[in-house]
């Protein structure tokens, strides 16, 4: 059985992959177990050369990556090539830096000296996401492997082609079975969970997330989740108005809002909001859409109708409710909407509570810090949140926020070593710095007395 993969921009089909069969998902990971031992004897320095020379093919082959995965995705070619070039330009620093993160640490006190261990758990199964279709498993895989694990990978249906090509330059420089790959669906993913597997990392819903909890807390494997989020960005009054409203064009509508960090919700105080609407639509209206393929695209289509559909449906139930269309709204087709920012909402509304993950930027006025802080703590979802204001000031109202990364006048991304972590139901776990690469192994304590 074929999984076809189609161009979300024009309808044509890119090309075909086999579907594994649910039932031989087990023979899968049996492979990837009898190859992880020999993975694991290598060690941390020989794991690393091993992986290294993938950097320059990563790079080498980054325009035709790029393009297949804007074929098979829909975003802007130039946004596809570089996320092909991050994975190969950045290997070799992210390889030394899981190698210090995972060095064996010794502790001593006055009686005993204790090695602390960061060991493989052994299989790890990777279920990624089709937003970011090669740097998602590329987050998972990577560090998965230096830690000494096999790695089985389920990507998303949507975007199997690209994935394939990810798994076919990494897999040609390792020993046979560390890392596979599993095509298919939902009944591929609940058995690649169900699987002899000791680790599931996942990006993705978080219905589905709740999913594969449940699923693994039978047999009590290691579990990462990272399941996205309905972004708040609070505009303080004193806030640089024109690049608060930058931003929020260039965060709500990059990869047409198909983002786990992607600006949903603008919370803006009353005595800047006009200023910064005007700001805002002027700069939507400002954007190119089309076929991501398409010099000078800035806006690609939804990955699929139903994506599409549940953009759309959530713009027309909120303008049915009351809400106000600023800009967009209207003229969508097929699998492309219209960039659109509405005004006039409530938390009543669905498109304030359910992430949208489409091309939306929703804005509510407010009357001080109190109250934008509080609708922005209004959700079960808590990855990253962003405050646009004077830095002092900016920085004391981002310490009440209740979200797991927190950016002041800027994105959510730390510093070289942060990891991507989120708070209540937007992360179980976490990913990269030092503390996210030691998520993938297992600590272990070997102690004896001081001589």
């Amino acid at each position: 059985m074929e999984l076809n993969s189609y161009n979300p921009a024009t309808g044509e089909r890119v090309g075909a992959v086999s579907v594994t069969p649910p039932e031989q998902v087990a023979a899968v990971v049996g492979r990837a177990r009898a190859a992880q031992p020999g993975w694991a004897a290598l060690g941390l320095a020989g794991r690393r050369a091993a992986i290294e020379p993938a950097a320059k093919l990563f790079m080498d082959q980054s325009d035709a990556l790029g393009a297949l995965l804007t074929a098979e995705m829909g975003k802007p070619l130039r946004e596809a090539r570089g996320e092909v070039r991050s994975c190969g330009a950045g290997m070799e620093s992210d390889l030394d830096e899981m190698v210090a993160a995972l060095q064996p640490e010794l502790l001593v006190d006055g009686s005993t000296q204790t090695t602390l261990f960061h060991d493989p758990y052994g299989v790890c199964a990777a279920i990624t996401p089709w937003n970011f279709p090669i740097s998602m498993p590329h987050w998972m895989v990577l560090p998965a492997l230096m830690a000494g694990n096999s790695v089985v990978l389920k990507p998303s249906e949507e975007t199997p082609l690209i994935a394939q090509a990810y798994v076919d330059l990494l897999a040609a420089q390792l020993p046979q079975g560390v890392l596979q790959i599993v095509h298919g669906a939902d009944q591929q993913g609940r058995a690649l969970v169900n699987a002899a597997v000791d680790l599931v990392a996942f990006t993705g819903s978080r219905a589905a997330g709740i999913d594969i909890l449940g699923r693994a807390s039978s047999s009590l494997k290691r579990v990462i989740l990272e399941l996205g989020g309905k972004d708040p960005l609070l505009v303080l009054e004193d806030a640089d108005v024109a690049a608060a409203a930058q931003f929020a064009v260039r965060n709500g509508f990059r990869n047409a809002g198909q983002v786990c960090v992607s600006t949903e919700r603008i919370y803006v105080h009353q005595a800047v909001a006009a200023e910064f609407e005007a700001a805002l639509v002027e700069g939507v209206a400002g954007l190119q859409q089309g076929d991501g393929a398409q010099e000078g695209v800035q806006v690609g289509p939804m990955i699929n109708v139903r994506q599409a559909e549940h953009v759309r449906g959530q713009i027309e139930a909120a303008l049915d409710e009351g809400a106000t269309l600023l800009a967009g709204g209207r003229g969508h087709r097929d699998n492309f909407v219209v960039p659109t920012v509405l005004a006039g909402l409530d938390h009543t509304m669905d498109i304030m509570r359910t992430e949208t993950f489409g091309p939306v930027a929703c804005v509510m006025r407010v009357a001080d810090d109190e109250q934008a802080v509080r609708l922005a703590n209004d959700s079960h979802y808590g990855l990253g949140a962003v405050v646009f204001g004077a830095e002092d000031h900016a920085a004391r109202v981002a310490r009440c926020l209740d979200a797991g990364m927190i950016g002041i006048n800027r994105g959510v991304g730390g510093a070289s070593g942060s990891p991507w972590v989120g708070a209540k139901q937007s992360g179980y776990g976490h990913h990269s710095g030092r503390a996210g690469h030691r998520q993938f192994a297992q600590v272990r304590i070997v102690s004896r007395p001081v001589s």
